[in-house]
C-alpha cells in the first residue's frame, strides 16, 4: 500500500488522501458499498464500475460458508470469481459474533459458529480468518476481533478488548509468514466499547504495532451512538495510516466522521434501503412506496447523474415497480450508490478547497431543513470547530438520531 495525505481541512480534522493498492488508486475519504456475497444485490460488477465506484467490501464469514474457499481458489480469488477488477476489502467475520450471536461461542482459540445453512459447527480462529482472506485475495484484510454490542457494559467489554489485541498478534504472525503482505494489507481494529479508558488502552496497544499493520479500523461503534469515541480514536491514530470507521452509512454520520478524521466507511444502508423503495437525496430520503409519489413524473433528483435519474425514470414509475418488479429496486440501488459517491466527492472537493465547514453547514441546512438538526451532530462538529447553529437564531436541535424520513401526508 502507498498512502499519502494530499490535503487537510484548516478547521476540522477532515483530510483527502491517495491510497494505492494492488488493483488501483482509491481517493479518500470514500464510502464502500457492501457486496456481502460477492455482489452488490441487484447489480452486475460492470454496473457498479460504471457508477465510478472502485472499492467495495466482501464478507469473509459468508464467502467461507458459500461458495467456500476451494471454489474461490479454483477461480483465482474473489476478484476473478465476481468479475471485479478494482479494489476489494474483506471483513474478518468478527461482526458476525454480534449479529449471529445465538450461533456463536467465543473462546481464546476463536469463535465457534454454527452454520445458519446446515447447522455444521465451524471454528473461526484468527489464523484461519487470515488464511481465508488470503484465499479471497482482498487488497485490504481485517484482523479477527472479539466484537461486543456497543450497549454491553461490564467486564465483557474489557475481556473482548484484550482478546482483540491478542488476536491481532496472531493475525500479524500468520500474515507475515504468508508472503502476501506486499499485495494484501492488514488492518488492526480498535475496540473498547463506549469506555474511554478501554479505548485508550486499546489504541496504545494497536499503535505500538504500527510497523506491522497497514491501517486501522474503528470497530464497535456502528449502532447509532454519538461519535465522541470515534473522535477519540481518530485523534490518536497515526496520521500516516488510513482510518476506517466500520458500519457507518447515513449521510450525516459520514460527514461528521469525515470531519473527525475518518477516511473510509462501509454500510449496507444505501443498498438495503433501496430495496424498500427509499431513495437518498440531498433534501432527505424519499419513500417511493408512498402513494403521494404515484403520479409524480419527476426523476428522483434532477441533478443526479445516475442511470436512473439521467434517463428521467420517474418517481411514479419507480412507485409502480418497487413492489412488483426487481427492476424498481435495481433502479433505486444505482441511484443510492451514486448519492453516496456524490456526498463523499463533494466532501473531498470542499476539503481540497479549504471549504469543508461551509459544505457541512450547507448540507445540514438542506438535508434537515426546519425539522431540526440532530443534537449529537451539532455537538460532534463543535468539537472540531464547526458550529452548525452559528447565525441561525431560529434553528432547533432534536434528540436522538434526527433521521429524516419521507412519510405519508
Amino acid at each position: 500500500m502507498e498512502f499519502e495525505v494530499v490535503a487537510k481541512c484548516p478547521v476540522t480534522n477532515a483530510r483527502v488522501s491517495r491510497m494505492k493498492l494492488a488493483h488501483g488508486v482509491t481517493v479518500l475519504p470514500t464510502f464502500m458499498p457492501v457486496a456481502t456475497q460477492a455482489a452488490i444485490k441487484g447489480l452486475t460488477p460492470q454496473q457498479v464500475e460504471s457508477l465510478g465506484i472502485n472499492l467495495i467490501l466482501n464478507n469473509t464469514y459468508h464467502l467461507n460458508l458459500r461458495p467456500g474457499i476451494e471454489v474461490l481458489q479454483e477461480a483465482g480469488g474473489a476478484h476473478k470469481f465476481q468479475g471485479w477488477n478494482h479494489n476489494l476489502l474483506t471483513d474478518s467475520g468478527g461482526f458476525q459474533l454480534v449479529s449471529l450471536n445465538k450461533f456463536t461461542q467465543i473462546t481464546e482459540e476463536g469463535a465457534l459458529f454454527e452454520s445458519p445453512f446446515d447447522g455444521k459447527p465451524t471454528m473461526l480462529t484468527p489464523e484461519e480468518s487470515i488464511k481465508i482472506q488470503h484465499a479471497i485475495g482482498a487488497d485490504i484484510i481485517m484482523q479477527l476481533d472479539d466484537v461486543v454490542s456497543s450497549l454491553t457494559t461490564g467486564p465483557r467489554v474489557e475481556e473482548a478488548m484484550w482478546r482483540t489485541i491478542r488476536w491481532l498478534d496472531r493475525c500479524v504472525e500468520t500474515h507475515d509468514k504468508s508472503g502476501k503482505s506486499s499485495t494484501q494489507n492488514l488492518f488492526a481494529i480498535v475496540q473498547g466499547g463506549l469506555d474511554a479508558k478501554l479505548r485508550d488502552q486499546c489504541l496504545d496497544e494497536m499503535i505500538s504495532r504500527k510497523n506491522r499493520v497497514a491501517g486501522y479500523a474503528i470497530g464497535g461503534l456502528s449502532g447509532g451512538e454519538e461519535k465522541g469515541k470515534i473522535k477519540q480514536c481518530a485523534d490518536k491514530l497515526p496520521f500516516d495510516r488510513p482510518r476506517y470507521s466500520m458500519g457507518i452509512g447515513f449521510a450525516e454520520d459520514l460527514l461528521v466522521c469525515v470531519a473527525l478524521g475518518v477516511d473510509m466507511a462501509d454500510c449496507v444502508f444505501p443498498t438495503r434501503t433501496a430495496r424498500f423503495g427509499v431513495a437518498l437525496t440531498f433534501k432527505g430520503p424519499l419513500n417511493l412506496r408512498l402513494s403521494k409519489h404515484q403520479a409524480d413524473m419527476q426523476p428522483i433528483d434532477e441533478t443526479c447523474p445516475c442511470p436512473t435519474c439521467s434517463s428521467r425514470t420517474s418517481r411514479a414509475a419507480i412507485h409502480h415497480l418497487i413492489t412488483l418488479e426487481t427492476a424498481g429496486a435495481h433502479a433505486v440501488t444505482q441511484h443510492n450508490l451514486v448519492f453516496q459517491a456524490r456526498l463523499m466527492g463533494r466532501a473531498r472537493h470542499a476539503i481540497i478547497n479549504g471549504a469543508y465547514p461551509d459544505y457541512l453547514k450547507s448540507f445540514f441546512a438542506e438535508y434537515f431543513g426546519d425539522k431540526g438538526y440532530p443534537e449529537w451532530c451539532v455537538n460532534a462538529l463543535r468539537a472540531v470547530g464547526v458550529d452548525l447553529l452559528e447565525g441561525k437564531h431560529d434553528a432547533k436541535t432534536v434528540d436522538g438520531s434526527g433521521a429524516v424520513w419521507d412519510r405519508a401526508e
